[in-house]
């Protein structure tokens, strides 16, 4: 007698996954506005500083600057990442279906990281060419990428476990801006001071650049564990 087996967990982690990146690729609606919302934010900057002085101080508050973007830019694309399944009842489905609640957060952690990474992508390099007139950074830029990508990974992560709970909520966006920041403070600033370190470079390089990827590195993976773990409580 045939018996029926339930997909595995990477074949349910691969369906999830394929659907909402299909689902976002056609409609483009939060690529656009998290994009969008980007250039919009990098316009403002660009106003804020248009009387600054060209010089390397400009360096040391850039990386601030930059962080401020992203965080801005990922809350709004959080915002929207459960609108489809909230809109059409198909959270409720979803839950119901025999499906592992972890890898339901997996895939959405993943779908959400994909949709920031390819936003960054696009607003670091444009808002450099904004501010390059400023100051130029040192030879060690180009290692912004390590703190970018952990940072990106940790937004996504205790973003998708923070937009599940405010999902069904009033005022949603403020609330998950509420959670959101206290939460993921202690990464912002190690990002934050990986990133000016790379971008000024010298003795700062050198002191701080190392000690604050392992602060971001070890919050990632606590942080991440726990959204993990706590996921199936959130959603029951």
């Amino acid at each position: 007698m045939d018996t029926c087996r339930a997909p595995s967990a990477l074949a349910q982690y691969r369906v999830l996954l394929m659907k909402d990146l299909r689902q976002e690729f056609r409609t483009k609606e939060m690529l656009v506005s998290m994009g969008i919302y980007a250039l919009l934010v990098i316009v403002v900057f660009g106003v804020a500083l248009s009387f600054a002085r060209p010089g390397a101080d400009f360096l040391e508050v850039s990386g601030g600057l930059l962080w401020a973007l992203v965080v801005f830019t990922s809350l709004l694309g959080l915002n929207r990442s459960f609108s489809h399944e909230t809109e059409n009842g198909c959270l409720e489905g979803l839950l119901l279906a025999p499906l592992d609640r972890g890898v339901v957060f997996l895939a959405k952690a993943t779908s959400n990281l994909v949709f920031l990474g390819i936003v960054e992508i696009i607003a670091v390099p444009l808002y450099w060419v904004f501010f390059s007139s400023f100051a130029a950074p040192a030879a060690t830029a180009a290692l912004i990428v390590v703190p970018l990508v952990l940072g990106s990974v940790g937004i996504a992560g205790i973003g998708t476990l923070l937009s599940t709970i405010t999902a069904a909520t009033r005022g949603k966006d403020v609330m998950l801006a509420l959670l959101f920041v206290p939460i993921v403070f202690p990464l912002l600033y190690a990002c934050v001071s990986a990133t000016t370190a790379a971008l000024v470079g010298g003795v700062l390089m050198e002191e701080a650049f190392a000690t604050s990827l392992a602060l971001a590195a070890g919050y990632d993976v606590i942080m991440l564990l726990a959204s993990w773990v706590l996921y199936d409580f959130v959603v029951s």
